[in-house]
């Protein structure tokens, strides 16, 4: 999916809305384009003889389990054929949804092809529904660590962004709480706002928060880009400054002390079976 129905302010994905001729701000929340013959493709591509099976991630970027998804199953049905070719896959998302998917997920983490990653940004939910209006709540998202942790499923936790003089001083208590559900492994990221997306988040900001805290917020993600509100060149995903530096040590310390600084194995595609080709072309394979 291109455009992403959770919202979510400070999202980095906005600013490729506008290659698509739309708006950043209401038109990605809204307007949305979807690939409805993704799978097919998708079987089209793995069958290729040159096709070598190395890990994919279902996505980066927006969200493949989205409201949307509700309706067009497009991520299901991609699914469906990486499980059945048992080809490595991940993906990332703040949404419950993906328990819909449990035992596909949990077909392709039976021979080490598939993993999840959840991401937390904050454990109050006031704070979530304005920073992620139509995302899974926090509790919802920890419940989905559990059940899929449960199912066999390695689920990651992405600690991202991290706000500072937002949500900084909560990332003790979230990864002591992934841990809790079952997560396995955590990352974090600074919070990035390259291009518009900065207008967007200082004017949510002033709108969301009290006038004061809003300079605050402003003021320490300053402290952590060299007095700029981004700066690409400078450790994009961790920042530089003493601010950044201390949650770095923070975030370092207690995910050691939960054991979520451990290192994964990666997907792997050694079982990976090809799948045929319809009518014809198959003697070509």
């Amino acid at each position: 999916y291109r455009g992403c129905e959770h919202g979510c302010i400070y999202c980095f994905a906005r600013q490729y809305h506008e290659l698509l001729g739309f708006s950043c701000g209401l038109d990605f929340e809204t307007k949305l384009v979807a690939k409805p013959d993704a799978a097919a493709l998708l079987r089209e591509e793995l069958a290729a003889p040159s096709w070598k099976p190395e890990p994919i991630v279902m996505s980066a970027s927006t969200d493949i389990y989205q409201p949307l998804e509700h309706e067009m199953r497009l991520a299901r049905r991609c699914l469906e054929v990486l499980a059945e070719c048992r080809h490595p896959v991940s993906t990332m998302t703040k949404s419950a949804m993906v328990l819909r998917d449990t035992d596909l997920w949990a077909r392709l983490a039976a021979v080490g092809a598939g993993r999840v990653t959840i991401t937390l940004v904050t454990l109050d939910a006031d704070l979530a529904q304005k920073l992620e209006p139509r995302a899974t709540l926090p509790a919802g998202r920890l419940r989905a660590i559990r059940d899929l942790s449960a199912a066999g499923i390695p689920v990651c936790v992405n600690v991202a962004p991290v706000i500072p003089g937002l949500t900084d001083t909560e990332v003790p208590a979230i990864l002591e709480a992934a841990a809790e559900a079952g997560a396995v492994q955590a990352s974090w990221i600074l919070l990035r706002l390259p291009f518009q997306i900065k207008d967007l988040f200082l004017e949510w900001l002033t709108r969301s928060v009290h006038p004061d805290r809003a300079r605050k917020v402003e003021s320490l993600i300053r402290q952590t880009r060299d007095g700029k509100l981004y700066d690409a060149a400078h450790d994009r995903h961790r920042g530089q400054g003493p601010l950044a530096r201390n949650i770095r040590a923070t975030f370092d310390l207690f995910a050691k002390r939960h054991g979520l600084d451990r290192d994964l194995p990666p997907l792997t595609g050694e079982h990976f079976v090809r799948p045929h080709r319809g009518g014809q072309l198959g003697l070509f394979a």
